[in-house]
């Protein structure tokens, strides 16, 4: 029987937990995490068409909300998206987790002091061996990398009447743009409860939480009188505008790694959940689970996805390098005239070759000049 600590109790560490407890009987379970619950306090959402089939079992013991459709809104584009969209909270991957775990197969509230390829060392000093260790501790240092930064702060709120908005806004860019592209993303769990963020793409990863709240605030008052704030989360995230994998994670590094910590996110959305599921399955497929075996694996996994994606960091440089801030909004108006499948892909990661000429066709919506230098690497 193999031993197996995964260090993280986040989305990817609670994936990969749930995914060896339900497929792999063989091995000896531990994870630890320094939070008061499982998945700190977010919200992951995903599209259908992000996760094939054969690996949705992943998440079955998971509640999740879902709608048909979404919509994005922009100063010249407004559509209704017609694919199904879902949204987890972190609320129900910790109960799931609780519900599927013995409880000498968690450890909460317990700091990591050292963690490595074999063992992790515990705050109180408690040395753990295991046959591998998985580092799934979110986002760790990223030497040599160009990176921007997605930002946000939401808040959920409960109306005593009902709050008017049919189905996830995914992007509302008819705000204010200001530091970078900035949205608003509406979220209608139900008639009377709504999660909505303040989102931005901004070359500065610093989050000004106050001014956020207040902008959130008025959102959620232009929406209906009486609103209570029941939630909050925020967060700031990577987009890679352009990067070195080795630097990210170098070749004589024996720890295995999932999620931000090993590039799994989709370079645009910096999306996770689809990368969790797909690299959950995956470690739970393997023969042998050593952290010899499984940091070969995994690294050169990451580095196909990072070469694969390779466009997406175009895109991003795009975004950032190609327009002034207050019009950096027109990159993602532009792309939203694409057909539904396109979109879709795009979303899941999986762009065919068709695909990137159709996103990079037609007349760019930034100055030609800057697009042009941009496409061709050179300084913007």
């Amino acid at each position: 029987m193999s031993k197996v600590v995964i260090a993280g109790g986040g989305l990817s560490g609670g994936l990969l937990a749930l995914a060896l407890k339900a497929r792999r009987p063989d091995v000896q379970l531990l994870i630890v995490d320094q939070g008061e619950t499982f998945g700190g306090n977010h919200t992951w959402s995903f599209f259908d068409t992000d996760i094939a089939a054969g690996d949705r079992w992943v998440l079955d013991r998971i509640e999740a909300a879902h709608w048909p459709d979404t919509e994005v809104r922009f100063p010249k584009r407004q559509r209704t998206i017609p694919i199904g969209y879902n949204s987890i909270a972190s609320e129900a991957l910790d109960a799931a987790m609780k519900r599927t775990l013995q409880p000498a197969e968690y450890r909460l509230r317990v700091a990591l002091a050292e963690v490595g390829p074999n063992h992790v060392v515990l705050a109180t000093g408690e040395r753990i061996e295991a046959d591998a260790v998985v580092d799934a501790r979110g986002p760790g240092p990223m030497p040599g990398q160009d990176l921007g930064w997605q930002k946000f702060l939401g808040r959920t709120y409960r109306y005593p009447v009902p709050h008017g908005v049919k189905r996830p806004v995914i992007m509302d860019a008819t705000v204010e743009q200001r530091d970078g592209y900035r949205f608003h993303y509406l979220l209608p769990f139900d008639p009377h409860r709504l999660l909505i963020e303040d989102t931005y793409y901004s070359p500065d990863a610093s989050l000004d939480r106050d001014r956020l709240a207040a902008d959130v605030d008025r959102r959620a008052a232009s929406l209906g009188d009486g609103a209570t704030m029941i939630a909050e989360e925020s967060g700031v995230l990577p987009i890679l505008i352009r990067g070195d994998f080795d630097a990210w994670w170098p070749r004589d590094d024996g720890l295995p790694r999932v999620g931000l910590r090993g590039s799994f996110f989709h370079p645009t959305t910096s999306y996770s959940l689809l990368d969790a599921v797909t690299t959950a399955t995956f470690i739970a497929e393997q023969r042998e689970l050593t952290s010899r075996v499984l940091a070969e694996v995994l690294r050169a996994r990451a580095a196909k996805s990072w070469k694969d994606r390779s466009f997406f960091q175009l895109l991003n440089r795009m975004l950032f390098g190609a327009a002034e801030p207050q019009q950096e909004y027109r990159v993602l108006e532009h792309f939203y005239r694409l057909p539904a499948d396109i979109i879709a892909r795009f979303y899941a990661g999986q762009l065919t070759t068709f695909d990137k000429l159709r996103i990079l066709s037609g007349r760019p919506p930034v100055p030609l000049g800057r697009a042009l230098r941009t496409l061709t690497g050179k300084a913007a």
